[in-house]
C-alpha cells in the first residue's frame, strides 16, 4: 500500500515538458524587448537630425541622440558621432578630451568653453556648441 505522505520528487527535465505555448510566449517576449528600443549599454543612436542651409557658406545642424551609458558616463561626441564619454569631461568642460573631431582634424576649445571647433587641413572649420 502506498503511503499518503509519499515524498514528491522533481524531475530535472520537467522544463522540457512545458507546453509549447509557454515557450512561444517566452521567445516573443525576448524578441519584443530586443527589437523595441532597448540599446546595448555604452551605445548611442541618432534620433533626429535637422540641417539648416539657409545662410550662404554656413550650415547649422542640430541632432538629438539617445544613449544608454554605463555608470560614470554621459552622452557626448567621439569622432563626430554620438557616444558615451566620462562624466568628468563634461563637468570640467574639457571637450577636446572626448576626441570629438575626426582623425585628420584639430580640436580647439572655444574661449568661453561652451563648445569646440574642429579644423580640417583645407581650412574649413566646424564649430560645435553645447546647450
Amino acid at each position: 500500500m502506498a503511503s499518503p505522505f509519499r515524498k514528491r520528487t522533481r524531475r530535472r527535465d520537467a522544463w522540457l515538458t512545458m507546453p509549447s505555448t509557454f515557450w512561444v510566449v517566452v521567445l516573443l517576449s525576448g524578441l519584443l524587448i530586443l527589437c523595441c528600443g532597448q540599446l546595448v549599454a555604452g551605445t548611442c543612436e541618432i534620433v533626429t537630425l535637422d540641417r539648416d542651409s539657409s545662410q550662404p557658406r554656413r550650415t547649422i545642424a542640430r541632432q538629438t541622440a539617445r544613449c544608454a551609458c554605463r555608470k560614470g558616463q554621459i552622452a557626448g561626441t567621439t569622432r563626430a558621432s554620438p557616444a558615451c564619454v566620462d562624466v568628468h569631461i563634461v563637468k570640467t568642460r574639457q571637450w577636446c578630451e572626448m576626441m570629438p573631431c575626426l582623425d585628420d582634424e584639430g580640436c580647439d576649445l572655444l574661449v568661453n568653453r561652451t563648445g569646440w571647433t574642429c579644423a580640417q587641413p583645407g581650412g574649413r572649420v566646424k564649430t560645435t556648441t553645447v546647450s
